[in-house]
């Protein structure tokens, strides 16, 4: 099924009910809405940063399902909004989304939100966007505040071509696993962190990758808004705790071309010359900003090689 996005002045298919949504004091009627899943991104911290169509879909919607009620509630009382608040996430999915999706065949008009940002980004809402799609439900997406783009819009880090990676991995192993295959990716790196590992995940990119620049951001929009900026290495060393979620960006490897075997060899038999493999592997990684445990495998051969 197929269908372009509604007239502001279409007939509703639902119940005719009141919907409307308040800024700064004055009321504004919310047009009624097709059938369908709205995809309705949400402010990331600062309640200013939603969109006037976000607003009047909410107002709108059947149904609004939603990570948090707590979270969201702020949000629509913020704007005066009225709409009933169910839960959809990580632990109850499998349940929820069954339910979801027959509402969404019998005609409703649901939209979907997160906490923060698109609820699509890191969170099960992909999940049911794929299941609509699969039943031919209409699926409405609603653009809006990202983290990974306000980041990058602050670093000051290349934004021609960047990779989202989500969340890094709790543990180390993982961690350096997910940087070391990232390695030669002639983009900014973007992921998701927390304050109270941020120090540990930046020990792990100076290891991995080197010598990088990276950029560490938080409270994004809010009022503390912050960006902790330098080489991944020293960075590591001062910055500490930090409060709340992360977004760490990490620039791309210098020279813009893939670094050529050649090259790496050349530096290899230099370091190992004067250093043992494991200390060789870590010079030439932070000179040349590649993997670590790449090179280490490399100079290990090189090494047997060279007796």
């Amino acid at each position: 099924m197929t269908r372009a996005t509604p007239p502001t002045d279409a007939p509703s298919p639902h119940s005719g009910k009141q919907a409307d949504y308040t800024i700064a004091g004055a009321t504004h009627a919310a047009p009624p809405l097709e059938p369908g899943l709205y995809v309705v991104a949400t402010p990331i911290g600062n309640l200013g940063d939603i969109t006037l169509r976000a607003l009047a879909t909410l107002a709108a919607a059947d149904l609004v399902f939603c990570e948090d009620t707590r979270i969201s509630r702020r949000l629509l009382e913020r704007y005066g909004i009225t709409a009933r608040l169910s839960t959809y996430h990580d632990h109850n999915g499998d349940k929820v989304r069954p339910q979801i999706l027959d509402k969404l065949e019998n005609g409703a008009s649901v939209a979907l939100i997160s906490d923060a940002g698109t609820p699509i980004v890191s969170d099960p809402g992909y999940k049911l966007v794929k299941a609509a799609r699969e039943r031919g439900i209409e699926v409405y997406p609603l653009p809006g505040p990202s983290a990974p783009i306000a980041g990058l819009a602050k670093s000051g880090l290349p934004s021609d071509r960047f990779f989202f990676g989500g969340f890094l991995p709790v543990k180390q192993g993982a961690r350096r696993k997910i940087l070391s295959e990232l390695s030669g990716l002639r983009a900014t790196l973007i992921f998701f962190d927390t304050g109270n590992r941020i120090a540990a995940s930046l020990a792990d990119v100076a290891e991995t990758l080197g010598a990088r620049h990276v950029v560490v951001t938080r409270e994004l929009t809010k009022l503390h808004e912050q960006a902790l900026s330098g080489e991944a290495g020293p960075l590591a060393q001062t910055i500490g705790k930090q409060r709340g979620e992360i977004t760490l960006l990490i620039a791309p490897p210098e020279g813009g071309v893939e670094m050529s075997d050649e090259r790496i060899e050349e530096a290899l038999r230099s370091a190992l010359a004067e250093l043992p493999v494991g200390k060789a592997a870590s010079r030439v990684a932070k000179e040349l900003g590649v993997s670590r445990q790449d090179l280490y495998d490399r100079a290990l051969d090189l090494k047997n090689q060279l007796g």
